[in-house]
């Protein structure tokens, strides 16, 4: 009985070194989730954010992982299988955004790049939590959340079609695998971010400030603000709610 009462509730956030997945990351480690986050290249803004979920007294691991790759997902699941005690939330975060182009100069390249990560990655991804998670396979059910964009309904527009088709594929995945897994304690629920204050709009010369007049709120959103809708979804003050994604995106 005592080691069972030991057991600690896990979290796995991919694309956890920066931005929305960073503030996620140590958001849930602030309810008290051990923490198993992926990155792909940036190891030492890794390694900082893992300090700051540790701080939080739980325990936090990086993992070096492809988000797009069968072997990423296969990565990043054996560290969670060797660090966390049990899987009760994976937040399907780890996205690319392209830079900006009309419909004319995407290749098939890019567009295969982009629905690599951010469509068939989360799938795969969500694949192997529902094994961990699912009370068909003996677990103790879970919430997966999709991060997915505003992008999905807007469409991008003359700048990454790309982009918002593979968003608007994960919120499909919201829909569609929520209804598969209600019955087996697993919860799928999302969240659009609109215009965010993360490294990936900055890295858009211009964009910010062209669309910051779109927003009926008159400002960018912070990281900060997304990870508190993903805390949240993820809590079990949303008991019902499953099935659906959640706009954080100042109206826009």
């Amino acid at each position: 009985m005592a080691a069972l009462e030991a057991r600690r509730p896990g979290a796995v956030v991919t694309g956890g070194s920066r931005g929305i997945g960073a503030a996620v990351a140590v958001a849930l480690a602030g309810d008290g989730y051990d923490v198993v986050l992926s990155y792909r290249s940036r190891s030492h803004e890794a390694a900082e954010v893992v300090w700051a979920c540790e701080s939080h007294g739980v325990r936090a691991f990086a993992v070096c992982a492809d988000a797009g790759t069968d072997e990423g997902v296969a990565e990043l699941f054996r560290a969670t299988d060797s660090h966390l005690d049990q899987l009760r939330v994976l937040v399907n975060n780890a996205g690319v955004l392209p830079d900006a182009v009309t419909v004319d100069g995407i290749d098939r390249a890019r567009a295969m790049s982009v629905m690599a990560t951010n469509a068939v990655g989360p799938l795969l991804h969500a694949r192997q939590a529902v094994r961990r998670m699912s009370t068909a396979f003996g677990g103790e059910g879970g919430v997966v959340v999709n991060v997915s964009s505003r992008a999905a309904v807007r469409g991008a527009a003359g700048e990454f079609l790309d982009y918002a088709m593979s968003k608007a594929a994960l919120d499909i995945m919201t829909t569609g695998l929520a209804q598969e897994v209600a019955s087996q304690g697993i919860r799928v629920v999302g969240v659009r971010p609109g215009l965010i204050d993360t490294e990936m709009n900055s890295g858009q010369p211009g964009r910010v400030e062209r669309l910051i007049d779109t927003v009926p709120l008159r400002r960018v959103g912070t990281a900060a603000e997304v990870a508190e809708a993903v805390r949240w979804l993820a809590s079990p003050a949303a008991a019902y709610v499953t099935g659906v994604t959640l706009d954080v995106s100042g109206g826009r």
